[in-house]
């Protein structure tokens, strides 16, 4: 091709590449009008609101169109149509259909769940490594043939190499390790090679489109700091930004590559560990403030992990098929450790193959038969809106016997379509099963009964929003509010619906949800006011609200995100959906949430909805129609609708919306301050880095300062002090002058002692025995300037044959007692006693 059919052709891929793109802007947002014309250098997300999910329907729309196959990364990292252009141009392949074979001949065979008797994650590895070594159990998904597989025993061999290097690298136990680690062969060995380690593992989600990158480090930032995390494994790629988090972490001595830490080898006994040590921290979302990690020992998870077993009927038979993010309880403990407890094969491919191309999923469950397999609301819903008739010939799902929906609200509309969508090819709808769960009870909590499917309690709007009365609403009440029946709790747990002075209340009134159970944590690390808000005596707040009918409970909204207003509950999320099926409105990116009004103390209700529109005369209607809505669902139009430009509404990793975040941004007045570029960013983290270095060499600084200036003290008063005591006739007067000159030291030095239960004493004629944890030699003289009362050391003997240190404890009364030889050991232990 020569230079000008070359520049010919780059130019019509161009041209044709941005009429996609303004295609996919209107059709998803309807008669909205651009902000101005769609260049190659638009930003996908400043310019013309494209979120992630919109992004992946705009590279899905461009490979059908161009008739190529993309890398999955293109899927997460365009950031405007320019880079588009380049991965069209250069593509290799063209885009395919999906075959509807079968899985190939992989045998199983007979096996069993763990046994009862295990009581650490690391039993349940060991048992199935020792029990059936060759049985695989991971197999990672393929578009074409079967894929890799990791047995038991090779998943043992993996990890234990992983925990050699980390014990190489002298890693404590009880460290917390930071996992950073897409889904891969290396994150399972890292998680196991953690525990195996004696460690914690805590695992965390890889860095995301550079148009992120400052909220997301803070995020990490704050986790590491919290955990104290001492070490991390990620990919070579991301130790830039590994660097950048090591500078802000004063605890993050080791960034590693799971290469690094299986090629050294290493050595060192793994630790023993019981049911009550942590297993794992995993830190929460976010959506309601900052991430908490929540603290679950392995009792904890096999708690769960067996109930979940017992509600599912699970057994080795089953295959479970997951797309599921591995730093999340849904992904990590429902999928990954379910299936390896429960012997089951586990098919997993990472959340962007799903997202690239959703049909991988429902293929995967087809090819491998795959019994057991779910999501978020969201999953459904995109299956719904990204698949065509023709990418459903030959696909069979008639295997599919528990389709779990939870993680986030689950929308009643969309399990129906669902389940009517897909009953042509196999799709069951008692398969169809709502769950709920949180990540303080590990991850799940209450179940839909096994083969039921899903079921919706309609309830009257009037009565339930003045009193949170749920009364039944008549079949043809066009004005019911609709709630999902998320079961009953799972064996072994239980749920109540309290008041706000923690009173129980009966069926169909609805209050906060509280429960308990072996699957609940013991508390967020390092945080006691959150854990102490947790605990209600022994029973947990789960932080939702709900109400109990026929034994099955029905989540209404969060806790902290219902809106009292004149009297009533307003639920965020009802309002925010009705708002997004506004014109003009982009659906999804809609948050409600109540502001206090500082004059009058009452709260009021916001409306923050993204949109394009900047005509006066257009957002004047859309403020009326926002209104209007408001009024018929709360009750009265909003206190204040704010119209805010594309990616303003904060949202977890996730996808949820962030609802005290979009407050707090209403609040400081910085909804429509445009984000920093990417190299503002950078540079911002940079300065940041820069600082917090600086801080710390300071402090070392400071720290062998006045290191060097109290071991001077010392060795000025020490000759001092023991020539005094040395020359004293009496005992007392010596232990006196020790006592003084120790006080002395440590009041010269600016270090204060504070001495509790001196009271437990017993008194002056009465002997005791005071032991010291012997953190260090400063043990004698603190003891010395702490106790009001004489006491004599006991002291190894060969203390007594140097002259500085055998006289001086000599004359303060200390008993030397032999280390060494057994029998005069014996001699002396009488003696002191």
């Amino acid at each position: 091709m020569t230079d000008r059919e070359s520049s010919e052709n780059t130019a019509a891929t161009a041209a044709r590449l941005l009429d996609a793109v303004r295609d996919v802007a209107t059709e998803l947002h309807p008669r909205q009008h651009l902000a101005g014309p769609v260049t190659l250098d638009s930003s996908l997300d400043r310019d013309l609101g494209l979120d992630s999910l919109a992004r992946v329907e705009l590279v899905a729309r461009v490979e059908r169109i161009f008739d190529v196959a993309l890398p999955e990364q293109v899927f997460s990292s365009v950031e405007t149509p320019r880079d588009l252009v380049r991965a069209v141009l250069g593509a290799t392949g063209r885009r395919g259909a999906f075959a509807a074979g079968d899985a190939g001949d992989l045998v199983l065979g007979e096996a069993e769940a763990a046994p009862v008797t295990a009581r650490t994650l690391v039993d349940v590895l060991a048992w199935h490594a020792a029990t059936h070594p060759d049985r695989p159990h991971i197999r990672f998904y393929s578009d074409e043939g079967d894929g890799e597989v990791i047995t038991y025993g090779a998943l043992v061999v993996g990890a234990g190499r992983i925990a050699a290097g980390l014990r190489r690298l002298d890693v404590e136990p009880g460290e917390c390790v930071i996992i950073m680690l897409p889904t891969g062969r290396d994150y399972f060995f890292s998680f196991f090679g953690v525990l195996m380690a004696g460690a914690v593992p805590v695992p965390i989600y890889p860095p995301g489109r550079p148009a992120q990158i400052e909220e997301h480090l803070r995020r990490h930032v704050t986790i590491a700091k919290t955990c104290l995390a001492g070490m991390m494994i990620t990919l070579s790629g991301a130790k830039r930004f590994a660097g950048q988090l090591r500078a802000q972490v004063p605890t993050l001595r080791d960034v590693v590559t799971p290469d690094e830490l299986a090629a050294g080898g290493g050595t060192g006994a793994a630790p023993v560990l019981g049911p009550r040590d942590t297993a794992f921290v995993q830190f929460t979302s976010g959506s309601t403030g900052n991430p908490k990690g929540v603290v679950l020992t392995h009792a904890n998870l096999l708690a769960n992990i067996r109930a979940m077993g017992a509600a599912l009927d699970v057994h080795p038979g089953d295959v479970c098929v997951s797309w599921l993010p591995l730093y999340h309880d849904m992904g990590l403990i429902g999928s990954w450790l379910g299936s390896l407890y429960h012997a089951c094969q586990l098919v997993i491919m990472s959340p962007l193959t799903f997202l690239a191309r959703p049909q991988r999923w429902l293929w995967a469950i087809h090819r491998h038969r795959a019994t057991i397999s779910g999501g978020p609301n969201f999953a459904y819903e995109l299956c719904l809106r990204r698949l065509a008739d023709e990418d459903l010939e030959g696909l069979d799902l008639s295997s599919w016997r528990v389709a779990f929906n939870g993680a986030e609200p689950v929308n009643p509309d969309t399990m129906d379509r669902f389940t009517r969508r897909f009953a042509g090819v196999g799709f069951r709808a008692d398969a169809m099963m709502p769950v709920y769960g949180l990540a303080e009870c590990s991850v799940g909590l209450a179940f839909t009964p096994l083969g039921r499917g899903a079921a919706v309690d309609r309830v009257r709007r009037r009565p339930f929003m003045a009193s949170g009365r749920a009364a039944p609403a008549a079949p043809g009440d066009g004005n019911a509010l609709g709630f999902v029946s998320c079961g009953c709790p799972l064996p072994g747990h239980q749920l109540r619906v309290v008041d706000a002075a923690g009173r129980e209340l009966p069926e169909r009134q609805e209050g906060r949800l509280q429960f308990r159970g072996p699957s609940a944590t013991s508390g967020y690390l390092r945080d006691p006011d959150e854990t102490a808000r947790l605990f209600d005596g022994d029973w947990l707040d789960a932080g939702d609200r709900g109400y109990v009918a026929g034994g099955d409970v029905h989540i209404t909204g969060r806790d902290k995100d219902i809106v009292i207003r004149a009297g009533r509950n307003i639920y965020p999320a009802e309002l925010e959906d009705a708002v997004g099926a506004v014109a003009g409105i982009r659906r999804g990116n809609v948050a409600v949430f109540g502001s206090a009004d500082p004059a009058t103390g009452t709260e009021r209700l916001i409306i923050l909805a993204e949109s394009r529109k900047r005509d006066p005369r257009e957002r004047a209607e859309l403020h009326a129609d926002i209104n209007a809505l408001a009024a018929d669902l709360a009750g009265g139009p909003a206190d204040d609708v704010v119209l805010a430009p594309p990616n303003t509404v904060p949202k977890t990793s996730s996808g949820k919306i962030r609802r005290s975040a979009s407050r707090e941004i209403y609040e400081r007045g910085l909804i429509g301050k445009p984000r920093p570029t990417v190299r503002l960013q950078i540079a911002r983290l940079a300065v940041a880095g820069l600082v917090s270095r600086t801080g710390r060499a300071g402090r070392r600084l400071a720290a062998w300062l006045y290191a060097a200036y109290a071991h001077g003290l010392f060795y000025l008063l020490a000759p001092f002090v023991w020539g005094l005591v040395a020359i004293q006739p009496r005992s007392s007067w010596c232990w006196a002058m020790a006592r003084a000159g120790a006080r002395c030291l440590f009041g010269a030095a600016g270090i204060s002692l504070t001495v509790r239960g001196l009271e437990n004493l017993p008194t002056v004629d009465q002997p005791c025995v005071f032991t010291a944890n012997h953190s260090s030699y400063i043990d004698g003289p603190v003891l010395l300037a702490a106790l009001p009362r004489p006491f004599g050391f006991v002291a190894k003997a060969e203390l007594r044959g140097n002259v500085v240190s055998g006289v001086f404890l000599s004359r303060i009364g200390a008993r030397f007692v032999e280390r060494f030889d057994p029998q005069k050991g014996a001699a002396d232990a009488r003696r002191v006693a």
